[in-house]
């Protein structure tokens, strides 16, 4: 929209130029037509003159344009002004060399050419085949063969040229938009009979003033106006509707949702356009998803308030009681305090740990990496504790790097083996473009109570062994970062999770026996 607004002023000026370059070739038009006509009614008047026969022999180009050659002979205007060149002032006519043998034709002709001009505006000059004027307003026995286009009509060819216009009358307001006054179109068109040229006429005229003839159509102008006028109206107006107000409402509810109106994640009433539409879904994405966030967060910093208060309560209980009690505290009884008080601190520690993997996973960014669950179980070592039945697709390729699919796997095969397994299973199938993996144990399993809580940050069922209940999610976050997902499927006995990665296609992993 912008660049169109910017081509309006550049289309007008060429539109402006073009419009001008019409009046000009329709002025040339007109000449022809006129040089055509007079030259017609002087060929016919020496037609059975013995004259004639005294009278150069016409080149060639203009015998192939004598009309009697042919049935059609068109002569089409050629001016234009960006290309043709602006010439000087029609130079004086000088003095003939000697008196015309036409001269009492032209004489005859003179009362036509006089006439013709009342009603034209064309000035008009009959010359003879040497270039002497014989018929005009004036000049009438003075010479023009040292002109270019009646130098080039004598030689037989059609020619017209622009000159500038020398006027006494002043210069019109608004006058250098239109270049059209200041200039003037002549023609010069040979005329020929029976194979011989008897002269030339010479026509020149003024074209239309470009203002001028707009002024004549100013009621045209002025409904072309109207309706460009009633269009931009009605492109505001699609523009408000289609643009504006989509804009304004996204405004209002980004100031809604900043105040923590959550009714506000809605669609729009209005999406106006398919760009404002896919704006408005993805702002409302984004917003459900920071409402989704914060809520996370809120929800995580209740639960970690809750599993730090706990260790820390203790420790200061302990410190308390060691202090107050002081020398006289019996060495069991104060190791037992110290003991509980490093309990907890370790338990602190392991927490920590356990959040700075969890900030970790949660932070990682996707690289373009591959490997195979083949691959990450040979990197585990010590942290597989439990003997694995293995799938002979194992080393389907994954996109995942080897490092985070080991750091999945220990986690399960650890929550596994802290519940009683003593065998794992893993199995692995592709599904189109994703890869199914079944890790399933021999253990307790899961209560049908505890299913829907085991994905909760600090949900743990051993909390007194040292469970700080995220190990679930870190693997989480660590697949969500591939673009992967893991969810506890039913199991006759123990447990099974079902995990999906992206296919890596195009990838060889590296295998090595588990």
């Amino acid at each position: 929209m912008l660049l169109a607004v910017l081509s309006l002023p550049l289309a007008s000026l060429v539109l402006f130029r073009f419009y001008e370059n019409q009046l000009i070739r329709q002025t040339e038009a007109e000449l022809i037509a006129q040089g055509a006509a007079l030259g017609a009614v002087f060929a016919q008047e020496l037609h059975d003159d013995p004259v004639l026969a005294t009278l150069p022999v016409a080149p060639a180009a203009a015998v192939s344009a004598d009309p009697g050659h042919g049935r059609f002979r068109p002569v089409e205007p050629a001016l234009d002004l960006a290309d043709d060149p602006i010439l000087s002032p029609r130079p004086l006519a000088r003095a003939a060399a000697r008196p015309s043998p036409l001269a009492d034709k032209g004489a005859g002709m003179t009362d036509i050419l006089i006439a013709t001009q009342r009603s034209t505006l064309t000035g008009f000059r009959l010359l003879d085949p040497w270039g002497t004027v014989i018929a005009g307003a004036d000049e009438v026995g003075m010479s023009l063969d040292e002109v270019d286009e009646v130098h080039d009509a004598l030689s037989g060819r059609y020619r017209s040229v622009l000159r500038r216009r020398v006027s006494d009358e002043p210069t019109p307001p608004l006058y250098s938009i239109s270049r059209g006054a200041r200039l003037r179109v002549f023609v010069a068109m040979p005329v020929v009979s029976q194979d011989r040229l008897v002269g030339v006429v010479y026509l020149s005229r003024t074209p239309n003033n470009i203002l001028r003839h707009l002024y004549v159509e100013r009621g045209k102008l002025a409904l072309a106006g109207l309706a460009m006028g009633g269009a931009t109206i009605a492109i505001a107006f699609v523009f408000m509707r289609t643009i504006g107000r989509p804009i304004y409402e996204l405004r209002r509810r980004t100031a809604r949702i900043a105040a923590g109106d959550v009714s506000a994640l809605q669609p729009l009433r209005r999406q106006g356009t398919r760009e404002m539409a896919e704006l408005s879904d993805a702002f409302l994405d984004m917003a459900r998803e920071l409402e989704g966030r914060s809520d996370a967060i809120r929800v995580f910093a209740t639960h970690l308030s809750h599993e730090l208060k706990s260790p820390l309560t203790a420790i200061r209980g302990a410190v308390e009681l060691v202090r107050d009690e002081g020398m006289d505290m019996e060495d069991p009884t104060r190791r037992r305090f110290l003991d509980n008080v490093l309990a907890d601190t370790d338990r602190l520690v392991i927490l920590v740990r356990r959040l700075i993997e969890l900030t970790r996973a949660e932070s990682l960014m996707a690289t373009n990496e591959a490997t195979s669950v083949e691959q990450a179980l040979s990197t585990l070592g010590p942290r597989m504790p439990l003997p694995i039945d293995l799938d002979a697709a194992a080393q389907m390729p994954l996109a995942i790097s080897t490092e985070a699919l080991g750091i999945v796997l220990a986690n399960l095969f650890d929550n596994a083996a802290r519940h009683g397994a003593t065998r794992m299973g893993i199995t692995v199938e592709r599904q189109g473009g994703q890869v199914r993996i079944g890790v399933c144990d021999d253990g307790t399993g899961i209560s049908e109570a505890n299913r829907d809580r085991i994905f909760q940050p600090f949900f743990t069922t051993r909390r007194e062994s040292g469970g700080t209940g995220l190990g679930l999610g870190i693997v989480v976050a660590l697949l969500k970062a591939y673009h992967g997902t893991i969810r506890l499927d039913r199991a006759e006995t123990g447990s099974r999770f079902i995990i999906e990665l992206p296919f890596k296609t195009g990838f060889l992993p590296h295998t090595a026996p588990v």
